[in-house]
């Protein structure tokens, strides 16, 4: 059984009502999420070993959460707990031309708190064989950003691979700030995840005839993208995810993998979305599994993008869907039909 190790924050989701403004909320759905949880869901649900790193509260909210993440299969062994709080997210849900909103209330939460004596890195990488983060969790502090590359080396030093989704979050850092620190970060990553905007965000470094507002994306520019990142960090690979947005509730989702030599693009979904919170953890998910799994890299693209695709169709952060449905949808069953 294959060893993977995911590190970062994990919150409560507070969300309204089918698609009710804050406003509206006489009351709110209560649920757990975070970049680098969804992904480890998403693992132990095709069969890894998911081992979640992060630190908890001691207080009935993070045993709830412990149970949460227990409850869906992931290993929860290296969990630190102490800290003040779980940190909060409310989600507005959009529909048509109105957007999604994200209010994050995550200060002094217990993770940005953590202290190098809250993890033992040889224990938790040793008989590893991926670990992933993303920039989320640097985002959270320096402190936050220190431990994460302490984590970096030492996953390096055991001869772990390390995956990154660069998930630029402008509600927590600046894009100076990110250049920063995710540049001191990028060296020990293998494989570098982005969506249509992060590179841009993140580094600086942007796709020709592209206009993401207006949902036009250009293929040859994001393979320009890829290369750039390549050459500036050395990475083994480059995944972007191509989201045309036409509306909050209509988008097409596709993807392009660059492994120094060639380009592979996915097929296209166009998507009526439930829920996008969590679609691009469920891809890097999808993305590990099949590379793990010795895909061709057609291939593999071509699972993690089925499995983001099905994750838009469910409600919460994570992916709850196996294997067999996602390579059912890759091979082309999307019709929806009743499955009896």
């Amino acid at each position: 059984m294959k060893k993977i190790v995911t590190f970062g924050e994990i919150m409560l989701r507070l969300q309204t009502h089918g698609f009710q403004r804050f406003i509206q909320a006489q009351s709110l759905e209560a649920t757990y999420g975070g970049g680098e949880a969804n992904v480890a869901v998403s693992l132990a649900n095709y069969g890894y070993d998911a081992y979640y790193v992060t630190r908890l509260p001691k207080n009935p909210i993070g045993d709830a959460c412990l149970a949460e993440l227990r409850k869906n299969n992931v290993k929860t062994e290296y969990i630190a707990r102490g800290g003040e709080r779980l940190g909060i997210y409310f989600v507005e849900k959009g529909a048509s031309q109105r957007a999604s909103n994200v209010v994050y209330d995550r200060a002094h939460s217990s993770i940005s708190t953590a202290t190098a004596a809250d993890f033992d890195w040889d224990s938790i990488f040793e008989g590893a064989q991926w670990f992933h983060f993303t920039g989320i969790t640097p985002a959270l502090g320096d402190d936050a950003a220190a431990l994460t590359l302490a984590a970096l080396k030492k996953a390096k030093e055991k001869g772990v691979q390390v995956s990154c989704d660069l998930n630029f979050r402008k509600k927590l850092w600046s894009s100076q700030k990110a250049n920063e620190v995710m540049s001191t970060l990028m060296p020990y990553v293998d494989v570098v995840i982005a969506n249509e905007e992060d590179a841009e965000k993140v580094f600086g470094i942007q796709a020709d005839d592209t206009n993401i507002t207006g949902g036009h994306l250009s293929d040859e520019g994001y393979k320009d993208v890829c290369k750039k990142l390549v050459a500036k960090f050395g990475f083994k690979k480059v995944a972007i995810t191509l989201r045309e947005s036409i509306s909050a509730s209509a988008n097409n989702w596709s993807a392009l993998l660059y492994d120094g030599s060639g380009f592979y693009k996915s097929k296209r979904y166009e998507m009526n979305v439930i829920d996008r919170v969590g679609g691009g953890d469920s891809f890097g998910g999808g993305l590990i599994y099949g590379l793990l799994e010795g895909y061709a890299m057609q291939d593999a693209i071509e699972f993690a993008v089925a499995a983001s695709c099905l994750k838009h169709t469910i409600e919460g952060d994570f992916n709850l869907v196996s294997v067999d449905e996602v390579k059912n949808l890759a091979k082309g069953d999307g019709s929806g039909r009743v499955q009896r």
